[in-house]
């Protein structure tokens, strides 16, 4: 595997144990990915084999979590979109988007609750914060919540919401009109209560081997426990993210270096003109470019865990690291099913899949231009957007 600077030596025993079990499950228990993506399936039956090898959310404490280093997170991440970017989507969503704010921000019932359940796979969680007509300005969003009684009532619909048609619970954050100003409150909203649907999302054109839907809100009723009671603002929904970018950080690269592996072998095993075609200066130059671009998206991540352990990582690191690391796997992507020439566009191979979702990973959790306009304040100190 690429790691030309030799980072995995500087891995501590704890990590490595949880690369190779990555590694080993995915050869073990994965199934041909590429055929779940051309049939749009997730496989389902891996979601409690996820949770049995402490997948959801490993970097969190207490309740039966692992408790790992956050190095050992990204890496883990790195592994899962190594295969596929729909079963990184699901570790992270399970993860950094449901169990964290249920651990940061959530009561003691509420965390017991859910997130043994969660961390075993028993139970499947999503997060609701996008809106049909409200995606990278979330703090405009139409949900609301408004008291009643002991409880509350919620309207309102969100969309592009990963594994949302198979969730027992969604997170869902809405503007509590009952209150001044309309403070976003997030309220554990399970799924099967009266005048919640969850629609799936078919035909789609990338990140087919994961579970996409919505989630509509028709007077729907949760008691007052429900209600995340450690957080208001839209602080609630962008530390979610943050945590959730680092990880898609680290999975890019994952993908990624999978897109690199598999024409650096087809380089050297197809022949044309009397000789591999890694003997051509063009594939040579293709394959130096690649390997460098992905070793700078490593480093970047290393660093961006040794800040994040040290509790100095910002979410403006965290946006450098998730728009440079997908923009390199997008790009990388490219060229690797380039170099595979007309077998590239075929299933048998990775990097046209990997391609296609890095359409969606570019996208969601901050659009690209997004995280350059994050950037672009910190760096200038203006703000390009409200």
């Amino acid at each position: 595997m690429l790691d030309y600077f030799d980072m995995e030596s500087t891995l501590s025993e704890e990590e490595r144990l949880l690369v190779d079990s990555a590694r080993s499950f995915i050869d073990g228990e994965v199934d041909d990915m590429g055929e779940h993506w051309i049939d749009g399936t997730f496989p389902t039956e891996l979601i409690p084999k996820m949770g049995e090898m402490g997948f959801y959310a490993p970097n969190l404490d207490g309740y039966g979590l692992p408790g790992v280093s956050e190095t050992a997170y990204g890496l883990l991440m790195r592994e899962l979109e190594a295969c596929d970017s729909g079963l990184r989507s699901m570790a992270s969503v399970q993860g950094a988007l449901v169990m964290y704010p249920i651990h940061a921000f959530g009561s003691d019932a509420q965390k017991e609750e859910w997130l043994p359940k969660l961390g075993t796979g028993e139970a499947v969680g999503c997060f609701g914060l996008t809106e049909p007509e409200h995606g990278s300005n979330p703090s405009a969003m139409e949900t609301r919540a408004e008291a009643d009684g002991d409880g509350y009532v919620l309207n309102g619909s969100k969309t592009w919401i990963t594994n949302s048609p198979i969730a027992d619970v969604a997170v869902v954050w809405a503007k509590d009109h009952t209150e001044d100003g309309t403070p976003v409150r997030g309220f554990l909203v399970e799924t099967d209560r009266d005048g919640v649907t969850t629609n799936k999302i078919d035909e789609k054109l990338s990140l087919r081997a994961s579970i996409t839907g919505e989630i509509s809100l028709q007077d729907v009723r949760v008691p007052s426990e429900n209600r995340l009671p450690d957080v208001e603002g839209m602080k609630g929904p962008l530390s979610c993210l943050t945590q959730a970018r680092y990880g898609i950080a680290w999975g890019a690269i994952g993908a990624a270096r999978d897109c690199f592996e598999v024409a650096r072998k087809y380089a050297t095993d197809r022949e044309q003109f009397g000789k591999p075609i890694g003997g051509f200066q063009m594939q040579q130059r293709k394959l130096a470019e690649m390997a460098t671009q992905i070793t700078l998206a490593q480093l970047l991540a290393h660093r961006l865990a040794d800040l994040k352990e040290a509790g100095e990582m910002r979410p403006q690191h965290v946006s450098m690291a998730k728009r440079n690391n997908v923009r390199t796997a997008r790009d990388q992507s490219r060229i690797a099913r380039e170099m595979l020439g007309g077998n590239g566009i075929t299933a048998d191979y990775s990097p046209m899949r990997h391609m296609a979702n890095m359409e969606t990973v570019y996208t969601y959790e901050g659009t690209h231009d997004i995280h350059t306009l994050i950037l672009g304040e910190d760096l200038t100190g203006l703000q390009a957007y409200q």
